[in-house]
């Protein structure tokens, strides 16, 4: 059983693009949930390597790889895909995807319940409301479940014969579906469960003995190369993760790096690095509070409880957080804090621990090339003639200047604002666009910078418009600011609608005049699900204060 074992991203799809490729989907730039951006055509689905040595290839049956399918990767993909179809002694790969624990089974009560909700255990940044208490006890009876279905697989393949020659992988694609695990980058949403059986045939490639545990750290990056290592096939030079098990086997990781991106519609950038003990992250947009609407996370009646008991005033300081901006980055003895609940950043005593891993996330970022930090529009419109991966490498993406200019957003210092308004003017558009987002954080403050902020509202880059115009709502520039979005609202460039909806949400009433523009876009795409129809809806109710 591998302690350390953790997802690169706190939801499905992202998740699942890592799995699939061995690259993390930040240097791909598929980091954005259900984004479908090309990657370059070097980059393989890791089963066809299995399927090209002779392996039969089979997927049961999601894949929500965040990219665009590579069928060829499997000899079957369905929900009646099976081992049992291969030729007599072919070696196979499989893979069975369990969705009775899904996040959607939250959605809807069920009849009865097998755990107690009175009896379950409610972590201290949930409140024990009714409501969480049920779900708690509804996602445990699930898991119960699940590890049933897990056990019938087991059977099946001991009643075929070949339990002694396979070597089994048990994980999840991330960790759990509450509020604040799934889509968040804490141990909650991050650290999953790894238990790897090998057949006595195969003990020889354990790491440790039968029944006991290991604290290396691994990471979704690392699956690819290492089953491939375990066929004794060398992982291509692009595959960013390292081998674990096997031939190929490498030296283990000091830190497990992970990240989140958009979330359905709402927009976030965040990234964080776990040693042994501590968990760092970045909050490149702290202004951002975590608890962003989202209209499948407010499905769970338990979300809609923590909401409405923060709106009445019930909750203590650690439930209230989750309602309330992010700081610039947080600390967390993951050891002896699990839950994620003591921010050690602003103490002294850690100051050393800090600076070290934000120095490790930096690598990171840098080595990885993360394409994150280009805003969602552009990174559309780029993806028209260039993978973003290429784009990343390519001189037209200043990493160290825009990472700069992020982290200087991210700190929101006023010493730094002389700076910042340079930066508004710079030649590359994703520094303009950090720049103008640094504007916001400092809100006010950042005055000096309004001509400049109003002058980029006609800048060629529609992400820094927008991002200029939310800089100027705090800045009193009210009806400037509506002109800019409500003109957004009709583009063609779908997350330039989901960018503006973003800022609209923050301003509230104030928004009202907009209105009409809105519930057009609505009637445009109704109930369809996209990510601007969301918002949409979302903002027209807000407005009316339904």
């Amino acid at each position: 059983m591998y302690e350390n074992a953790f997802a690169t991203a706190p939801v499905c799809a992202p998740a699942r693009s890592t799995l699939i490729t061995g690259v993390y989907p930040t240097a791909m730039g598929t980091q954005h949930m259900r984004s479908t951006y090309p990657i370059p055509d070097f980059i393989k689905f890791f089963p066809r390597y299995l399927r090209e040595a002779g392996y039969y290839t089979t997927n049961n049956a999601k894949k929500d790889y965040n990219a665009p399918d590579q069928p060829e990767a499997w000899d079957e993909s369905s929900e009646k895909a099976t081992y049992m179809n291969r030729k007599p002694g072919q070696p196979f790969f499989a893979v069975f995807n369990i969705n009775i624990s899904h996040e959607s089974s939250l959605h809807r009560p069920v009849d009865s319940l097998h755990h107690n909700p009175e009896n379950v255990p409610v972590p201290p940044y949930h409140p024990q409301t009714p409501e969480f208490k049920y779900d708690w006890a509804k996602y445990y009876d699930k898991i119960e479940i699940m590890d049933k279905q897990v056990g019938d697989l087991l059977k099946e393949l001991e009643e075929a014969g070949l339990a002694e020659n396979t070597i089994v992988f048990y994980y999840s694609d991330h960790g759990g579906v509450l509020g604040r695990s799934k889509r968040f980058l804490y141990e909650s949403g991050l650290h999953v469960p790894l238990i790897i059986r090998f057949p006595d045939k195969y003990r020889h490639l354990a790491p440790v003995a039968p029944g006991t545990k290991t604290d290396r750290i691994v990471t979704f990056a690392d699956f690819a190369p290492t089953v491939l290592s375990l066929a004794n096939i060398p992982a291509p030079d692009y595959m960013q993760g390292k081998a674990f098990l096997g031939t190929h086997q490498a030296e283990a990781y000091e830190y497990a790096f992970s990240f989140r991106g958009r979330m359905d519609e709402r927009i976030d950038m965040v990234r964080s690095a776990r040693d042994k003990k501590y968990r760092y992250i970045q909050n490149y947009m702290p202004h951002k509070i975590w608890g962003q609407y989202l209209d499948y996370l407010w499905k769970a009646p338990s979300m809609k409880s923590w909401e409405e008991a923060y709106r009445a005033g019930t909750l203590n300081e650690v439930q209230s957080r989750f309602w309330k901006a992010k700081p610039a980055e947080e600390l967390y003895d993951a050891e002896n804090d699990p839950h994620n609940i003591h921010n050690l950043a602003g103490n002294p005593d850690y100051q050393e621990v800090l600076e070290r891993m934000r120095k490790a996330n930096r690598q990171w970022l840098l080595e990885t090339r993360d394409a994150g930090f280009i805003p969602e529009a552009m990174m559309l419109r780029i993806a028209e003639d260039t993978p973003l991966y290429e784009y990343a490498r390519s001189g037209e993406y200043p990493l160290e200047r825009i990472m700069e200019t992020a982290e200087m957003a991210s700190l929101g210092n006023p010493d730094k604002l002389p700076e910042i308004v340079q930066r508004l003017t710079d030649e590359n558009a994703v520094v303009r666009y950090w720049a103008a987002t640094a504007c916001t954080i400092l809100g006010q403050r950042a005055a000096a910078a309004a001509g400049t902020l109003k002058q980029l509202t006609n800048d060629p880059e529609v992400a820094v418009r927008i991002a200029a115009a939310e800089a100027l709502y705090h800045l009193g520039e009210k009806e400037l600011v509506l002109s800019a979005l409500e003109k957004t609202l009709q583009h063609d460039n779908l997350m330039a609608r989901v960018q503006a909806l973003n800022v609209l949400e923050t301003m509230g009433q104030d928004a009202a005049p907009v209105l009409q523009k809105v519930q057009a876009l609505i009637a445009e795409n109704p109930q369809d699900g996209s990510y601007d129809s969301n918002a949409a809806i979302r903002l027209s109710k807000k407005i009316q204060n339904q």
